[in-house]
């Protein structure tokens, strides 16, 4: 009877609590550039599992299991957003999605039988809604359909290691870092029909190549973590440029990552050595940049890829500040640390008359050379570069 009065009086209190726990709450509003200048930049919000999206339990179900259940991601690295869904390359778990329509967080459906992911690095998701996930550990990119079944595997295990792949009208590009060059495929055959990366003069090739984008123009953007640079060339595999090298400040790289361009061809381009994403116009100026190293809302630790996304805004514009105008989403892979997604937006604030791109890209030099002036003009050196070569070897 005791015993009965105890849970009864359980179920009273757990009534009382409420019917569920707690919602995800917003966070800080956390802008870049800090003021004066004006805002481009507004993070949003982060999520790490099942807690973040998918409804509580209700406080009756934690009384009678003892703990709030839920999954996480744990090692993420490379994203990409489709119809509604955050898909987040776990190398620990496979490929989890964060689905933002249904609430849920849970496993890519076709992970299994011939579609089993090894390690699965990074991920991109074409027009269709097909996905390329790129598996260095399992020697293949694995070709995924709109509902997320598996379709096929190309490329032949062994020989090389595939750790990103785009497809790009009817080619899919593969970074390939072991043979540092650029493997280009079929789409619908999956027969290799190009390479390149190492052809020509030798300042010219590539070192170890990791992330890959395409610009609107079909110009395509590796990151490469030997040269401490990201290259840019044409389909043809001809280099038509680069930007940043090696260096401490702002416009300059240690340990470049993930890459995306947007409608406008601005690149943004991760930086896990000093936990920032930097972003530069088409003519490799550097514009702005974002994030720090820290835990709180808006910053970044270790950070891995970024992805850019303009038809998802609506699932996130209750977080963005009124005053704030959404353009378009910024989405950037935290490895370590309990933020791991981080949704941030690029916009404008509300009735302000914003510099031109000429006005920024002379802001940034004149804040990069008080930087200089301040750090005593830094120079690359000898160790400086061995200690972040050193760095490169975990890299993917």
């Amino acid at each position: 009877m005791k015993k009965l009065l105890i849970f009864c009086a359980a179920v009273v209190f757990a009534v009382a609590v409420g019917c569920a726990m707690p919602e995800k709450k917003e966070e800080a509003k956390v802008f870049y550039p800090d003021p004066p200048d004006l805002p481009r930049i507004q993070f949003l919000a982060s999520f790490t599992g099942s807690r973040d999206i998918e409804p509580g339990k209700s406080a009756f179900d934690v009384f009678l299991s003892g703990k709030q259940s839920g999954s996480v991601l744990q090692k993420p690295y490379g994203v990409a957003m489709y119809d509604g869904k955050i898909y987040v390359c776990d190398t620990m778990q496979g490929v989890m999605i964060l689905d933002f329509q249904k609430k849920t967080f849970g496993p890519l459906q076709g992970n299994r039988g011939p579609g089993k992911l090894m390690q699965p690095v990074n991920i991109s998701i074409d027009s269709d809604g097909n996905k390329y996930v790129a598996d260095p550990a399992r020697g293949q990119v694995i070709v995924y359909d709109k509902s997320d079944s598996y379709i096929k595997a190309i490329g032949t295990p062994g020989g090389w290691r595939p750790v990103d792949a785009v497809a790009y009208e009817d080619k899919i590009y593969v970074a390939d870092i072991k043979n540092a060059e650029i493997k280009v495929f079929d789409k619908g055959s999956g027969e290799q029909v190009q390479q390149f990366g190492q052809n020509g003069d030798a300042k010219d090739r590539l070192s170890l190549p990791a992330n890959i984008a395409f610009d609107p123009g079909g110009d395509l953007y590796v990151s490469d973590i030997g040269r401490f640079q990201i290259v840019k060339f044409d389909r043809d595999g001809h280099v038509m440029g680069t930007f940043g090298e090696l260096g401490s400040e702002t416009g300059h790289f240690a340990r470049p990552k993930g890459i995306a361009v947007d409608r406008d061809s601005n690149l943004y381009a991760v930086d896990a050595a000093f936990d920032v994403v930097q972003m530069f116009n088409k003519d490799g100026h550097l514009l702005a940049f974002f994030g720090k190293p820290g835990t709180g809302p808006g910053d970044l630790d270790l950070p891995a890829k970024v992805f850019v996304d303009y038809d998802s805004v609506k699932y996130f514009a209750h977080y963005a500040d009124p005053s704030f105008e959404v353009h378009h989403l910024v989405i950037v892979t935290n490895q370590l640390g309990n933020r791991m997604v981080n949704v941030y937006a690029f916009g404008k604030e509300k009735g302000k008359k914003y510099p031109t791109d000429e006005e920024l890209e002379a802001q940034a030099k004149a804040k990069l050379e008080k930087l200089r002036k301040e750090r005593g003009d830094v120079k690359k050196d000898s160790k400086s570069e061995e200690e972040v070569r050193e760095g490169t070897k975990n890299a993917e």
